[in-house]
């Protein structure tokens, strides 16, 4: 384990301290776990080692806990955020074969879970909304109203989803789907993509409504507008990476990079299989996960 520590902008008046946790292997080095970097200059990029790293975030002054899940079929990512003096917190897409794990984490951690809610609905793999919502009295899920699917709460564009004092806001980023949204924090400080954005790469659009030109827009009006150190937590990534920034998507990324006639060429010349839980996973994932809820 290695604590890694920097200091937000001046107009952000906190410091953040993020902790990257390894799931397997030795423990890290006296040295190694003094090292100090500036996340929204340093990706952690995959080691030769084969390990993933996670991370977490709190804000010791506006009282922000962040962790940052992973599912290793589908290569999802689960987002956890909670109010560290309410104990409210949020559940950004979760996964049906990791609720226990889930339900585990905010247990021990003391945590009041209010929201579960999804970028969109997923194609690879089932959401836990439905099973989470038969295990927690009064939880409420929701997703966008554009997605097709079932949830408490249709979310449009520049709604807020409120846990204690802080809240993300819904950005309507379609284009992967047509019910893709992006779920920003109140300070811009991070951005949840879901498919629309990934690491250097974006969410494929030749299923589910899919759009090149609405993906694009979506990512250049709707994410690269965000500030350049806004950090950017994807829903999948298959190259162990596990942030970015939108500055660093701005410059680097292969794909949105293009102009947008080129970048159409480029998503229709993919050629990807099509997802293996596709027939299973929307119908189920148009109900909430569980077709008895």
């Amino acid at each position: 384990m290695c604590s890694l520590m920097y200091r937000v902008k001046p107009v952000q008046q906190a410091l953040a301290f993020t902790l990257c946790v390894r799931p397997t292997g030795k423990s890290r080095s006296a040295s190694a776990q003094n090292t100090f970097i500036f996340p929204a200059l340093t990706s952690l990029q995959p080691t030769n080692t084969g390990k993933r790293f996670f991370c977490t975030r709190m804000n010791l002054r506006d009282g922000l806990f962040f962790r940052q899940l992973f599912e290793s079929e589908s290569s999802t990512y689960t987002y956890l955020l909670a109010d560290t003096k309410s104990k409210e917190a949020i559940l950004i897409d979760p996964v049906l074969e990791t609720v226990d794990r889930d339900l585990k984490l905010i247990d021990e951690l003391g945590l009041s879970l209010k929201l579960a809610v999804n970028t969109h609905c997923h194609a690879d793999h089932i959401t836990g909304t439905g099973l989470l919502k038969q295990r927690v009295f009064g939880l409420k899920s929701a997703i966008s109203r554009h997605s097709g699917a079932a949830a408490d709460v249709q979310l449009s564009d520049g709604d807020k989803l409120t846990f204690g004092k802080h809240y993300l806001v819904v950005r309507e980023t379609p284009g992967h789907t047509d019910g893709c949204v992006t779920y920003v924090t109140g300070d811009q400080s991070m951005a949840f993509t879901g498919d629309t954005l990934l690491i250097r790469g974006c969410g494929r659009t030749d299923f589910q409504q899919g759009s090149s030109e609405t993906l694009y827009q979506s990512v250049h009006e709707k994410i690269f507008t965000l500030p350049e150190q806004c950090l950017i937590y994807p829903a999948h990534d298959y190259k162990g990476q596990t942030v970015s920034t939108v500055g660093e998507e701005k410059k680097f990324n292969p794909r949105l990079t293009k102009s947008l006639e080129e970048f159409v060429d480029i998503m229709k010349n993919l050629n990807l299989k099509k997802p293996a839980k596709i027939d299973i996973a929307v119908p189920a994932n148009l109900v909430c996960g569980l077709h008895e809820v």
